[in-house]
């Protein structure tokens, strides 16, 4: 583990814990070189994701950019932030668990959305409007429309 102060590479691990609900390791490390102190999480992974995106190019898959889009759409939400990591928890797991390494963009915000629709709809909404690419209020309106049970 580099340091991130000074890039050294020798550093001592000062206390081990279990975090976000035994899902991970969390570590306060210090730097031998400089003496900075910092933090690192160690999770489990199953297996190397990668992401092929709408234009055909692959990237890594990147926990920390889907946790960062999911909190975007829930921000000024009354959501907590240990639900947030339960959700992202699970999206990863399913999409691991989906045999395939090699996973589509699209399929991740449909993932994404399906975690997001069962915990706050405004979020739901606000992360739609960028994975779906909306252009107007009427694209908002007819999203919007769709979501609402029909009378009878």
């Amino acid at each position: 583990m580099r340091c991130p102060f000074c890039g050294a590479s020798e550093t001592q691990v000062k206390d081990s814990r279990p975090a976000e609900n035994q899902n991970a390791i969390r570590r306060r490390r210090l730097c031998v070189s400089c003496g900075g102190r910092y933090t690192t999480y160690e999770r489990i992974q199953l297996r190397d994701l990668v992401v092929i995106k709408k234009n055909g190019k692959r990237e890594e898959f990147d926990r920390d950019k889907l946790e960062r889009s999911l909190r975007i759409a829930m921000r000024k939400r009354s959501i907590e932030p240990e639900r947030v990591n339960q959700m992202v928890n699970g999206i990863l797991r399913r999409l691991e668990s989906g045999g395939d390494n090699n996973i589509r963009s699209e399929t991740i915000g449909k993932v994404a959305m399906d975690a997001l629709a069962r915990i706050d709809t405004v979020a739901y909404v606000r992360f739609a409007s960028v994975y779906m690419d909306f252009q107007g209020a009427d694209d908002f309106e007819d999203f919007v429309t769709a979501l609402r049970p029909t009378e009878d």
